[in-house]
């Protein structure tokens, strides 16, 4: 995933874009940049943020930028913003989305034009430059981005800054969101809502999907109108969304107490306690309690200061560590007690096992597991949902697998529907291997009248395959 925010202001706005792409790091833990434009041109950084927070990385720096125009971003991948140089003029450009097709479109490229690209470390191309490079083949920017919101297979978010304006455009299906703030002599564009609140912005409009704007300080023009079809990620309201953060009129904090409340409703576990997997898990949890009537607790405590995100290291074992490292526990909240424990999702199963069994030995009598989401049958081809390289790292795919070998496949549907018998077998056999007392997924239905819009605006792909 990752974060972009975007100031045109008649005053210096380099503080407002340093907060504002702050606000984003929650999306991702790879890189962070800054790009300014002002009267002796483009003045940019970006830095490794896997071991410290984007603001101690930028704190010093921003004090030797100056600009009435700048875009940030927070990245979980490749180095960005770009400073392209073209027939188009000079601008910079900062991306969020997947481009699954990038070879060939870089193969195409090349053989239509006689041009390069570099590697990155990793030999493969940034994708950040890919799509400088499709938006080039055209002759303004506005068709150059429309160009590539068609031809990229995944998805794509983006911000420009040139010397006079930002371009922001929504992704064509909408996956990821887009809304633009507003103050006297100055307007933003930013990924999540709320980051520009304390900057004294207010809300002004929010893209729709393939929606591009051109803003200056004057204003807001739309210079490629909003489409009807939207598929946005149900994962946002889920687990990547800030709580203070709004999509299509939707709160995320809201619609996690929807979703705790939806799965009290059908359930009549007997628990002593309902505790949320902390952070994403609490307001689920709470959603739960409210509902049910048994009390909300915290019965271990994240330790964050060092290490606050658990995934942010390469390596497995490491980040599995880490988690275990971060767990703090309560002993007067888990010995002899009954524990509902409500997660975000279950993906790889590893951390929540551990989890479960540290709770075990602190002395917990019963430990009942409720994810907010269906069991994830498919890896997401729109966004860098995980570091999952294969749909096996998905424990409900490993263990359709052993249940039905190579042809499980073609048996998905069935197990994606809570209605069949072996949606139950496949749950039954995850409670035993990750040693949970009890375990029932949020269904797919209530989890979308949580969000509450039309089921299809919203991409359910990770779930039942359909995007």
């Amino acid at each position: 995933m990752g974060g972009l925010f975007g100031v045109v202001s008649k005053t210096d706005c380099v503080l407002d874009v340093f907060f504002g792409t702050d606000y984003h790091s929650h999306l991702g833990t790879c890189r962070g940049g800054l790009a300014f434009y002002n009267e002796k041109g483009f003045v940019r950084g970006i830095h490794n943020i896997e071991n410290s927070p984007f603001r101690t990385k930028f704190e010093q720096e921003i004090g030797r930028m100056s600009g009435l125009l700048g875009i940030g971003c927070i990245s979980d991948s490749e180095p960005q913003p770009l400073i392209v140089r073209s027939h188009l003029g000079s601008y910079a450009l900062a991306t969020v989305g997947r481009i699954n097709n990038i070879r060939k479109l870089a193969e195409e490229t090349l053989k239509q034009n006689r041009m390069h690209f570099l590697e990155m470390s990793s030999g493969e191309i940034n994708p950040t430059e890919m799509v400088a490079a499709l938006i080039n083949q055209c002759d303004s920017i506005p068709e150059g981005i429309r160009y590539a919101q068609q031809i990229i297979d995944g998805s794509l978010t983006l911000m420009i800054l040139t010397s006079d304006c930002i371009y922001a455009a929504r992704d064509r299906m909408g996956r990821t969101p887009m809304a633009i703030g507003a103050r006297d002599g100055a307007f933003c564009a930013s990924f999540e809502s709320f980051a520009y609140l304390n900057l004294g912005y207010t809300d002004y409009q929010v893209l729709g999907p393939a929606e591009i704007v051109r803003i200056t300080a004057d204003g807001v023009e739309t210079v490629s109108p909003p489409q009807k079809p939207m598929r946005i990620c149900a994962f946002l309201w889920i687990y990547y969304g800030y709580p203070t953060s709004t999509y299509e009129g939707m709160n995320v904090e809201q619609v996690r107490y929807n979703c705790g409340a939806r799965m009290a409703k059908r359930d009549n576990v007997e628990a002593d306690l309902v505790a949320g997997v902390p952070d994403s898990g609490i307001a689920h949890a709470i959603g739960y309690a409210n509902y049910s009537g048994i009390p909300f607790a915290r019965p271990f405590i994240k330790y964050t200061p060092t290490w606050p995100r658990s995934f942010m290291p390469q390596d497995q074992s490491m980040r599995n560590l880490i988690a275990r490292m971060k767990i703090i526990p309560v002993d007067t909240l888990i010995r002899k007690k009954r524990l509902l424990l409500i997660d975000d999702s279950i993906v790889r199963g590893t951390q929540l096992r551990e989890t479960t069994e540290f709770l075990y030995q602190c002395g917990a009598r019963e430990v009942h597991i409720r994810p907010a989401c269906p069991p994830l049958l498919f890896g997401c081809p729109y966004l860098n949902f995980s570091r999952a390289s294969s749909v096996l790292d998905l424990i409900s795919r490993r263990v359709i697998e052993e249940r039905e070998g190579k042809h499980g496949e073609l048996k998905l549907d069935e197990y994606a529907s809570p209605e069949s018998p072996l949606y139950q077998e496949m749950v039954d056999t995850i409670c035993r291997k990750l040693n949970f007392t009890s375990l029932k997924y949020n269904r797919l239905d209530d989890m979308a009248e949580a969000i509450g819009l039309e089921p299809e605006k919203i991409c359910t792909y990770c779930w039942n395959g359909q995007g």
